[in-house]
């Protein structure tokens, strides 16, 4: 079967999946668009909002996708269902209703597990308790393939899914297409190895990677997405379409191998752990690669959840210097505001950004007090009669922040759910 990468991230560009969906003959194409920092933004619009916190590109990036994925029969996968897989369903199942299809909407949950959370688990990231670090306001489990399996057996077009680990993604329509065995650990570790390789879209064709002179990458301004070939063996040559940018060689695929593992011997993940020693990889052609050998050992039996933490508000102030000696003026302001800060329950983080003839100061600073970083936004925007000469484009900006942490969950304790929306073709 052949699969095909259509993003990367949340912001990245949307005219390769088309462009992958019109001319690769895909059988199926992932968007994978979320990240902690993405979901963790997700739940913050979902807490403001109830109808919001899937990706805010959604409708945007499925627009001009889906009429062509329905056309070629191509089946389209995506995580941007973010913090809200059941309203970025609905939103899918509306376009299908406009484009005219009875295509099937298959929306997968169950990866929110605030209400199962323990909350004297340890965060990962420095041993405490998780309720050490304050109001713990959302918890999202890393599900994997077995949790998008219902949807594509139930015969789903589209599959809208929240936090999935980025390679089950992938590995959900392989084992399904190729028939691959739940409790077949090569086959699994096969098919992830594939979705990590094909995850970050542009980063296997030289995005994320040019670096002129040294790792040249020709027409960067059109870079291709990557697709797969994919045996039942797990075996899977890699490529590109014809007459886009980029390059797809041994060395941006060994790049994305090592990127983001910190084991190779057993990269975790919530279908397989995936031993990567024994990988191997051949140029086979121009912008084609071939990649096989993966092992597999046991799920683990627990899964990571990636938890969101309420940490207070932020401030980032910034006013600019120009022309002769704006880098001295620049350090001037910055202790003129080191000065008046002091004494403020915040630790301000000061910087001078820029060189000698164009400077700027920027102030940030986080806390519990609105008043506070009130007063650390006003002493910048104060700079400009209050400070050197020159000061101007002060910039103040407060918001809330939502801490990101990291725990482990009993298997067990999570439930995936799948519901199947009927497109009804209201347009036809």
């Amino acid at each position: 079967m052949r699969i095909g990468s259509g993003a990367g991230f949340a912001g990245d560009r949307i005219d390769p999946a088309v462009d992958l969906a019109r001319r690769a003959a895909l059988d199926d194409l992932v968007l994978e668009c979320l990240a902690e920092r993405t979901i963790a933004l997700g739940q913050q619009r979902r807490l403001a909002d109830p109808g919001a916190g899937h990706d805010p590109r959604l409708h945007a990036r499925l627009a001009p996708l889906l009429p062509v994925a329905l056309d070629t029969g191509t089946r389209v996968l995506t995580n941007m269902g973010a913090a809200n897989p059941p309203a970025a369903g609905y939103i899918v199942r509306r376009m299908l209703d406009d484009a005219g299809s009875t295509a099937t909407v298959g929306v997968v949950t169950g990866d929110d597990v605030l209400d199962a959370l323990d909350l004297d688990a340890p965060a990962l990231e420095d041993a405490r308790p998780l309720r050490a670090h304050g109001e713990i306001v959302s918890a999202n489990a890393y599900l994997g393939a077995d949790a998008i399996a219902p949807a594509l057996e139930a015969g789903a077009q589209v599959v809208v899914t929240g936090r999935v680990a980025d390679p089950s993604l992938f590995l959900a329509p392989l084992a399904q297409r190729l028939g691959w065995a739940p409790d077949d650990v090569d086959a699994a570790a096969a098919g992830t190895l594939v979705g990590h390789l094909l995850e970050c879209a542009g980063q296997l064709t030289g995005g994320y990677a040019a670096d002129p002179g040294r790792l040249d990458v020709p027409d960067l301004a059109r870079l291709g997405f990557p697709f797969a070939d994919v045996a039942a063996d797990g075996t899977a040559t890699y490529g590109k379409l014809d007459g886009t940018g980029g390059r797809l060689d041994r060395h941006t695929v060994r790049e994305q191998l090592l990127y983001e593992v910190t084991d190779p011997s057993g990269y975790v993940t919530p279908d397989v752990l995936l031993d990567l020693r024994g990988v191997r990889v051949d140029a086979t052609g121009p912008d084609r690669v071939r990649v096989h050998g993966a092992r597999g050992r046991p799920r683990p039996e627990r899964l990571k959840v990636t938890v969101g933490y309420d940490a207070g508000s932020r401030v980032e102030a910034e006013i600019s210097y120009a022309g002769p000696g704006a880098d001295a003026r620049g350090r001037l302001a910055a202790d003129v505001v080191a000065t008046r800060l002091a004494g403020l329950p915040v630790t301000p983080r000061i910087e001078v950004l820029g060189g000698p003839a164009d400077a700027r100061l920027r102030v940030a600073a986080r806390g519990d007090d609105p008043a506070v970083l009130e007063v650390v936004g006003h002493e910048v925007e104060a700079l400009y009669t209050n400070g050197p000469a020159g000061g101007g484009g002060v910039r103040v900006h407060h918001a809330p922040v939502l801490g990101v942490l990291s725990t482990f969950i009993p298997r067990d304790a999570v439930r995936p759910r799948t519901r199947i929306l009927e497109a009804v073709g209201a347009a036809a």
